[in-house]
């Protein structure tokens, strides 16, 4: 391992709990740690092992050495996430200042890939609505398919600006903030970032932060809750950012009982993460609570495209119909709850959308041909499901030709242990493969 930033190092040693040497010599360890996260709406038998637990998250674990998540089907179906273990942190966070059990609007303003997304959205209700915002458009289009792969229909992810949601005033009862940031928490897994890492990046980096701040509180509702986050040590992007927040903002800062044996450590403004004391790369996590109001955006009245008996009879056999609200865009009809059908008929001029709920397919004269986000869905109610076993599951993930035992004709949702991989559209002489073709295994 490089030798860590010398100014980095002096400027930790003002904080309470670091202990330079114990740091130090945690950087020159090779960063072996694993952790994944189960999805709760896909529950089925991994083949992971899976007895040590991230202690605050439900549904993390460490895994004793790293398999090919690439070759296990049950990743493609979206049954677990692969995430640093330190970032599901934001569960905890989260359970300790909301009722996550009431309908909730949150936004999580920096979201891509998609491993905090993906976690609040197991967190929320099904009547709660998830809008996941990402700025760079090909890291939104890797968000889409994360959260595609989780199942929900409460979702949205746009491609906007953070400032575009500064006139949707007072909408959310919390906002997730994980800024971009100097990354010194990612120094072990990503040695070559220490040769990028600079006084001057940290304060360019600080002055973005802020920024994405401001442009994003008007839209968190009075008494809403924040939480911001870094995967940066250094001070000036964590607690001089809390700092900022409560003295220029109106944020009130919230403390969290966080079990000391976790070996978290409380500063005056934060929780950080140390390799050395919590199993972890380096994180920063705060949670404040907004006593201003910034008023409230007015609600428009639900504006829905119905389906007609035609189009529900063609749906059919694919999802429940009831309690789904329907729009068309491109010919193509999504679904979604009621709290996500609100916000698109509402913002969908003022947003640029990348995803909305679940497209279920094109319908096509009488027939539907189903999207491959509907194949990820845990809404698919039909009965064409072919389920497989592993060696045919990765032929059909590779695109390569499989068996298949079934005698009826059209489109089979293909499976493994029940979890949804895609479509393929069987016929009497040949199987047409539906996957889409970036997301065919190489190898």
């Amino acid at each position: 391992m490089k030798a860590l930033p010398k100014e980095l190092i002096e400027s930790l040693k003002i904080l309470p709990g670091f202990k330079e040497q114990d740091f130090i010599e945690s950087h020159r360890e090779e960063n072996k740690i694993t952790s994944i996260r189960l999805n709760p709406f896909k529950k089925t038998e991994l083949d992971l092992d899976l007895n040590d637990p991230v202690k605050w998250c439900a549904e993390g674990f460490y895994l004793s050495e790293r398999p090919s998540f690439t070759h296990d089907p049950l990743f493609h179906a979206g049954c677990y996430y692969v995430q640093e273990a330190g970032s599901m942190f934001l569960e905890f966070a989260l359970k300790s200042t909301l009722d996550l059990s009431q309908p909730l609007k949150i936004l999580d303003s920096c979201a891509s890939p998609g491993g905090k997304s993906t976690l609040i959205n197991s967190l929320i209700s099904a009547e709660s609505l998830l809008v996941a915002n990402e700025i760079i458009k090909s890291r939104a289009d890797i968000l889409s398919y994360n959260l595609s792969k989780w199942g929900t229909c409460n979702t949205i992810v746009t491609n906007n600006d953070p400032s575009k949601f500064a006139s949707i005033t007072g909408y959310f009862d919390a906002v997730v903030v994980d800024a971009p940031c100097s990354g010194s928490g990612l120094f072990r897994k990503q040695p070559e970032a220490i040769d990028e890492w600079s006084v001057a990046n940290v304060q360019l980096c600080c002055g973005r932060q802020q920024k994405i701040l401001e442009d994003i509180l008007p839209s968190l509702k009075e008494n809403g809750i924040l939480i911001y986050s870094t995967c940066s040590y250094s001070i000036e992007e964590d607690e001089n950012i809390v700092d900022f927040l409560v003295k220029n903002c109106e944020m009130e800062y919230i403390p969290l009982a966080v079990p000391k044996e976790w070996g978290i450590v409380e500063t005056q403004a934060g929780y950080r993460f140390y390799p050395h004391l919590t199993q972890s790369e380096g994180f920063f996590c705060a949670a404040l609570r907004k006593k201003s109001s910034t008023g409230t955006v007015k609600q428009e009245k639900l504006k829905e495209t119905p389906l007609n008996k035609q189009e529900r009879e063609i749906l059919q056999p694919f999802i429940k119909t009831e309690n789904k609200f329907f729009f068309r865009n491109n010919g193509l009809i999504h679904f979604m709850n009621e709290a996500a059908m609100r916000f698109v008929a509402q913002f969908g001029k003022v947003l640029y959308f990348k995803k909305a709920g679940v497209i279920s397919g094109e319908i096509k004269g009488k027939d539907m041909v189903p999207h491959h986000e509907l194949a990820l869905s845990i809404d698919f109610t039909g009965e064409n499901k072919l389920n497989v076993d592993i060696e045919n599951a990765l032929k059909f993930l590779k695109k390569q030709n499989f068996e298949s035992h079934v005698s009826g004709v059209g489109f089979w949702l293909i499976s493994y242990k029940n979890q949804g991989l895609g479509w393929a559209k069987i016929l009497p002489n040949r199987i047409n493969n539906y996957l889409p073709n970036e997301l065919r295994i190489l190898n």
